[in-house]
C-alpha cells in the first residue's frame, strides 16, 4: 500500500470534513464554473482559420491540439488533488492562473507562445472537473444524481456554447479579443467561487505520489468503476466515430451542405445537456445501471436510423444526432453518480479515472470512424459506432450488478 501523510489508505481515507449545505447558490456556483472553465479549450476552433492567416497553416493542427492534450493531462495530474487539499481554493487558484496564461495568448507573438499558452489553458481548465466531484461531495446521498446532473448541464452547455459565442465575437474584432475577454471571464468565475463554494477543511493530506499511485488501487479495487469506465469510454467511441466523420458525410452529395451547415447539427446537442438532470433523479430513484443500460439503447439506436437513411435523408440524421447526445449524456450522468458513490474521500481520483477512459474512448472513436470512412463509407462508420454502443450496453447489463469494495 502506498504510504500516506498519516498512514492511512490513499483511496478511501476520508479527505474533507462533514459535506457542507448543497445550498442554490452553491450549486448556481459550481454550474457556471463547471460551464465557463471548459469553454476554454473550444474557443479556439471557429477561430482556426483567423490564426492560420496570421501564424500559417500549423497553428489550426498545434492550438486545438495543445489545448486538448493539456485538458487531459490536468484531469490526469491536477484533478486527484482535490481529495487531499481543499477543492474551493484549487478552483480559485486554477481559475486565476486560467487568466494569465489567456491573457498570455491574447498577446501571442508567434505560434510557439500561442501553443504553450493553449497548453496551459487546457491544463488549468480542467478545473471544470474539479466543480463536478465538488458537487458529488456536497450533495446529500439521496440527490447527489440530480445535483451532478445540473452541474453537468453547465458543463454541456459551456461546451455547446463556447463555440458560438467564439465565432461571434472573433468575427467582429479579431482572435485575440476572444482570449481577452474569456480572461476576464476566469477572473469572474474566480470571483464567483470565492463567493459562492463552502470552505472545506482537508482532514486527511496525501502525498501526490501516493495520489497517483492509488489510480491504479482504485481501478483494481473497485469493479463498479471498472464497469462505469469501460461502459463510458465505448459510448464516447461510438460518440466521436460520429462526429469525426459527420462533416464529410453532409458536406458531399446529394446534401452539399456548407462547413456553417454542418456546424448545425451541433445545437442539437442541447437536448442531450437539458436531459442531464433528468438522468441524475431517475439513477438516484431507480439506480444508476438502467440508466445507463437505457443510454447505450439510445446510443445503438441512433445507429440503425443512420446506417437505414443517413445517405439520403437530412431527417434521419437529425434523429441520430439526437439519439446520439440523449444516450451519452443520459449514460455520462449515471455513470458518474455509481461510481462517485464508491469511495467518498476519493470523488477527484475516481473522475480522473473515468475521463481519462472518456478520452481514451474518444480518440480510439475518431480514428476508427475516420479509418472506417475512408474505407467502407457512412456504412462503415454506423458498423463502428454501433459495436461500440452494443459493447457498452454489454458491459452495463452483464457487468453492472457487481457491487462496489
Amino acid at each position: 500500500m502506498a504510504p500516506t501523510l498519516f498512514g492511512r489508505s490513499p483511496v478511501t481515507a476520508p479527505v474533507d470534513a462533514a459535506p457542507h449545505g448543497f445550498t442554490t447558490k452553491t450549486r448556481l456556483g459550481l454550474t457556471l464554473i463547471a460551464g465557463g472553465a471548459v469553454a476554454n479549450i473550444y474557443y479556439n476552433q471557429p477561430l482556426l482559420g483567423l490564426m492560420v492567416a496570421e501564424f500559417g497553416d500549423r497553428a489550426a493542427l498545434v492550438v486545438p491540439t495543445a489545448c486538448l492534450v493539456g485538458y487531459g493531462l490536468g484531469i490526469l495530474g491536477l484533478v486527484p488533488l482535490g481529495d487531499a487539499l481543499p477543492r474551493r481554493n484549487l478552483i480559485i487558484g486554477q481559475l486565476l492562473g486560467l487568466s494569465v496564461a489567456l491573457v498570455i495568448a491574447a498577446l501571442s507573438p508567434n505560434l510557439p507562445v500561442l501553443g504553450l499558452a493553449s497548453l496551459a489553458i487546457g491544463v488549468l481548465a480542467s478545473a471544470a472537473q474539479q466543480a463536478v466531484p465538488f458537487a458529488a461531495e456536497l450533495a446529500p446521498d439521496a440527490t447527489r444524481g440530480r445535483m451532478v446532473g445540473q452541474v453537468m448541464t453547465g458543463l454541456l452547455s459551456g461546451i455547446l456554447l463556447a463555440r458560438t459565442a467564439s465565432g461571434l465575437l472573433g468575427a467582429q474584432f479579431g482572435w485575440r479579443c476572444v482570449f481577452a475577454a474569456a480572461a476576464g471571464i476566469a477572473i469572474l468565475m474566480a470571483g464567483i467561487a470565492a463567493a459562492t463554494l463552502p470552505r472545506t477543511v482537508a482532514t486527511q493530506r496525501l502525498r501526490y505520489r501516493a495520489l497517483m499511485i492509488s489510480l491504479l488501487q482504485l481501478l483494481r479495487s473497485q469493479p463498479v468503476l471498472r464497469n462505469a469506465s469501460l461502459s463510458q469510454g465505448l459510448l464516447f467511441a461510438s460518440f466521436n466515430a460520429f462526429w469525426a466523420t459527420l462533416a464529410l458525410l453532409v458536406e458531399a452529395p446529394p446534401f452539399d451542405l456548407s462547413p456553417a451547415g454542418a456546424g448545425l447539427f451541433g445545437i442539437i446537442g442541447v437536448a442531450g445537456a437539458l436531459a442531464a438532470p433528468l438522468s441524475g433523479r431517475y439513477s438516484d430513484q431507480r439506480g444508476a445501471r438502467p440508466v445507463v443500460i437505457a443510454g447505450s439503447i439510445c446510443m445503438l439506436a441512433a445507429f440503425i436510423v443512420l446506417a437505414a437513411g443517413g445517405t439520403w435523408s437530412l431527417a434521419a440524421i437529425v434523429a441520430g444526432v439526437l439519439l446520439i447526445d440523449l444516450g451519452i449524456n443520459t449514460a455520462l450522468i449515471a455513470n458518474q453518480t455509481r461510481a462517485y458513490a464508491l469511495a467518498p474521500g476519493a470523488r477527484g481520483r475516481i473522475n480522473t479515472v473515468l475521463f481519462t477512459s472518456v478520452f481514451i474512448g474518444g480518440a480510439f472513436g475518431a480514428l476508427a470512424g475516420s479509418r472506417a470512412f475512408m474505407m467502407a463509407g457512412w456504412l462503415g462508420v454506423c458498423a463502428v459506432g454501433g459495436t461500440c454502443a452494443l459493447g457498452a450496453l454489454g458491459v452495463s447489463w452483464l457487468g453492472g450488478r457487481s457491487r462496489p469494495a
